[in-house]
């Protein structure tokens, strides 16, 4: 006949073992470095973990004043990120990733201006919106707001008076080849393209003017496809793409844009600790290389804008005017955070298809594109001196 163990014994032995497991396991939280490498470091995650919300659950119920627990992690994440030394890392709240990334938008009446001796150069009127269906053209000088004159106003103040509630308006004094005409045109709420184009006749020759300002939204490379194609349709014989001022953004969008003028392959490659090496090929579909380009840039040009400057210079499909672009030879990954935030850090290296990398190997600044031609910004003129030196050097390539 078989023998049943009694069940008290047994549970004690149970309790027992397991009040050992708890005084063992606490004290391993604070000598985790007895433990093999694999149980040290889930020890020690622990342990972090637990002092985290241990911190976040005294501040939230004695600290003297009341506090926001999200506030709290959102300002601990920033200081750990901080912590990095790295300009390209952040994090982002909510509210801020959709300020600095959402579709760029103003009230006003869709135009790009410069500053002129007598008020405000439209350089660019956006398809569509109030200034376009007034009849405000490209080269047009807006002299007065109302009774207020613009001359020898910045460009900040004149677009202060200009911009307003949509349905509003606004009385624009307008000289446009020697004639003074009086508009009054209703403001409307204004979503800015990334990408702008017009046709420009430099010494009788057409030459074709396509300005993207980020690669921060899907469908920027569509969207200067599709503007380059207008301007050869419209008879340019060259293209000047301007990405002066423009930070980059999505890899994607970058590759897209220098598909359109590289026809077949490697754009760019990255690689970093926890991302194997990719290389980025031409997409295809690329208009025809016996049409010239020239990429203009600034100290600003950075990321995935240097991507696009650097393939078209190291396949010899362009020519870069302007200064040395920033250096930027870093890319970042992004990461959804609950609550809708978002936490961007640097992931690892790109390079240029002949294998440089623009940011000097990390993550400060870098030697970035040495230009083909140099042209200095000069801020305080009314003429554009880069344009005319990009349009310039693109005349000369023109058969």
């Amino acid at each position: 006949m078989s023998q049943r163990p009694s069940r008290v014994p047994r549970i004690a032995r149970l309790i027992a073992i397991g009040l050992v497991v708890l005084i063992f396991g606490t004290w391993l939280g604070g000598h985790a470095t007895w433990l093999p490498s694999p149980l040290r470091s889930s020890v020690a995650n622990d342990s972090q973990a637990r002092l985290v919300h241990q911190v976040l659950g005294d501040i939230q119920t004695d600290y003297y004043r009341k506090v926001n627990r999200s506030q709290l992690v959102n300002s601990g994440l920033s200081a750990m990120i901080a912590s990095l030394d790295d300009p390209f890392s952040h994090n982002f709240s909510p509210s801020v990733y959709k300020s600095l990334f959402g579709v760029p938008h103003l009230n006003g009446i869709g135009v790009d201006v410069n500053l002129a001796r007598r008020g405000l150069l439209v350089v660019d009127v956006f398809n569509g919106y109030p200034a376009a269906r007034a009849g405000l053209l490209p080269g047009d000088v807006i002299t007065k707001v109302g009774s207020t004159s613009l001359a020898g106003r910045s460009t900040s103040f004149a677009q202060r008076l200009i911009q307003g509630p949509p349905g509003t308006s606004v009385v624009l004094t307008v000289l446009a080849g020697g004639r003074r005409r009086v508009l009054r045109i209703t403001r409307a709420h204004i979503v800015v393209p990334v990408a702008a184009d017009r046709l420009i006749t430099y010494h009788g020759a057409k030459l074709g003017y396509v300005e993207l300002t980020t690669f921060d939204q899907q469908g920027a490379g569509d969207e200067v496809r599709a503007d380059v194609e207008q301007m050869l349709h419209q008879g340019a014989r060259g293209i000047v793409l301007d990405l002066r001022g423009n930070g980059g953004g999505l890899i994607s969008e970058a590759i897209k844009v220098a598909s359109i003028f590289i026809p077949s392959g490697t754009i760019a490659s990255i690689a970093g600790r926890n991302t194997p090496r990719q290389v980025f090929t031409a997409t295809g579909h690329a208009i025809s290389t016996s049409i010239p380009v020239v990429v203009l840039v600034d100290g600003q040009t950075a990321s995935a804008s240097e991507i696009v400057t650097a393939a078209l210079q190291d396949d010899h499909r362009a020519l870069v005017v302007g200064t040395h672009t920033f250096g930027k030879g870093v890319f970042q990954d992004s990461f959804g955070l609950p609550g809708g935030g978002v936490l961007e850090i640097v992931a690892g290296y790109y390079y240029t298809p002949n294998g440089r990398n623009l940011g000097g190997g990390g993550v400060k600044q870098g030697a970035g594109v040495s230009p083909n031609v140099y042209a200095a910004d000069k801020p305080r003129s009314s003429v554009d001196h880069q344009l005319n030196i990009a349009l310039k050097t693109l005349a000369a390539e023109v058969k």
